[in-house]
Order: structure tokens, then C-alpha cells, then sequence
């Protein structure tokens, strides 16, 4: 004789019902994840350093390697500027993953026209450095649609008409891919100028990035 108790119960169109026990814990993970990606915006926003893609409704499209590359540039200057939090995905069984569970906590910055004076772009390889250089004469770095995944930034940075604390599903100034998931804490402005930018990424995408006087190489040294 089989017991009540071993019977899976089943719902009126014969599918079995849901484990409601293993619910709490998945809400509860949902939860702390979206807290934790709602708060470094607003951390950012407070301390100034509002400045330069998450899995969200922009959402990078690759999965990144795990390896950060800083970035830096005497002077950006931007219209249509978009910025909110989100998560980067390695691929599954990364070595780089390390204890992070393959997942980096990002701030994601859009900014819809941008130019940039004296890029450079390095990612250390162990030993070396892989080095790109850029817009160092007359003509400047321009890029549309510029994402920027970063973990940490800074520099002089001046805004016009900025807005903090919208809905980052709500944002407009940016265009289309400059808007992020709902409920996601988020700010924008018509314009943005850093002098003297530095950051740490793990992720850029532009729909057009033109990148005059292109330099690349090797060096014992990065940006």
C-alpha cells in the first residue's frame, strides 16, 4: 500500500504543482541580487562620480572574458547621456570567474554621441600588457551608441539638465539603447564633459566607433 504522503499532488489539468518549499529561497535571492544592483548607481551619484553593458534591457551581448582592461582619456564629451546598474556574465566555467560566481556587479553608461581626446585602452596579460592608443592628434575618437560596463571611474565631470533617480526603464535621453531594466535606479543628462577619465571595464560596445591614429602593441606598462 502506498501512503498518501508519497503521492505528488497534481493540479486540474493533470500538471504536477510546484515544490512551494524551494520559493522562499529563489524569491529571497532575487531579491538581494536586484537590491544589490539597485544600490551602486545611487552609491556613484552620491559621491560624484557620475560618469561612463548589465543584463538588462540594453544588456551586453557577449559573454565577457573576466578580465578588466582600464580605460582613459584626457577629455570625453558626450550628448545624450544614459547610466544605471546591472550584472556582466562570464562564460559557463571561466577560469577568471574565481569566487565571483562568474557574475561582475557593473555600472552601465550609454552615451548616445561621444568624442574622446588621447584614448588609451589596456588589458594586462600577465607580464604584459596588450595596449591601444587612439586620437592623439588633431582629429578625435568618435563613437554612437557607446556602452561602457565599468567597476570603478573617475575624473572631472560636468552635466547639463541631469535628472537622478528616475526609473531606468523610463529614460529618453539616450535614445532607445540608453534605457535599463524597470525598477533599477538610474540618472541622465542632455550632455556630459570628464576631463581626465580613468576606468576600469569589463565590457564596451558602440553601434560606430572611429578610432583615428590607431596604435596598437605591446607594453611592459598600461594606460
Amino acid at each position: 500500500m502506498t501512503s498518501s504522503a508519497e503521492h505528488t499532488p497534481e493540479r486540474p489539468d493533470g500538471a504536477a504543482a510546484p515544490d512551494a518549499s524551494a520559493a522562499p529561497a529563489r524569491r529571497g535571492r532575487v531579491r538581494a541580487r536586484r537590491a544589490a544592483v539597485m544600490a551602486v548607481p545611487a552609491t556613484l551619484a552620491a559621491a560624484g562620480l557620475a560618469v561612463l553593458t548589465a543584463q538588462g534591457a540594453l544588456g551586453v551581448q557577449f559573454a565577457i572574458s573576466g578580465m578588466p582592461f582600464t580605460v582613459t582619456a584626457t577629455e570625453l564629451d558626450g550628448t545624450g547621456f544614459a547610466q544605471f546598474g546591472g550584472l556582466d556574465e562570464m562564460a559557463e566555467g571561466s577560469p577568471n570567474a574565481g569566487d565571483t560566481g562568474g557574475q561582475v556587479l557593473v555600472v552601465t553608461s550609454v552615451i548616445k554621441n561621444a568624442t574622446l581626446t588621447k584614448l588609451c585602452q589596456s588589458v594586462d596579460l600577465g607580464g604584459t600588457n596588450l595596449v591601444i592608443r587612439a586620437g592623439e592628434g588633431s582629429q578625435k575618437v568618435r563613437a554612437s551608441d557607446l556602452t561602457t560596463d565599468s567597476t570603478e571611474l573617475t575624473g572631472n565631470a560636468a552635466f547639463n539638465n541631469i535628472e537622478i533617480g528616475n526609473d531606468a526603464s523610463t529614460l529618453d535621453k539616450a535614445g532607445p539603447k540608453g534605457r535599463g531594466p524597470k525598477g533599477v535606479f538610474s540618472q541622465q543628462s542632455d550632455t556630459v564633459h570628464i576631463a581626465n577619465l580613468r576606468q576600469t571595464n569589463y565590457a564596451t560596445t558602440a553601434g560606430v566607433f572611429k578610432l583615428p591614429g590607431l596604435k596598437l602593441g605591446f607594453s611592459g606598462s598600461g594606460c
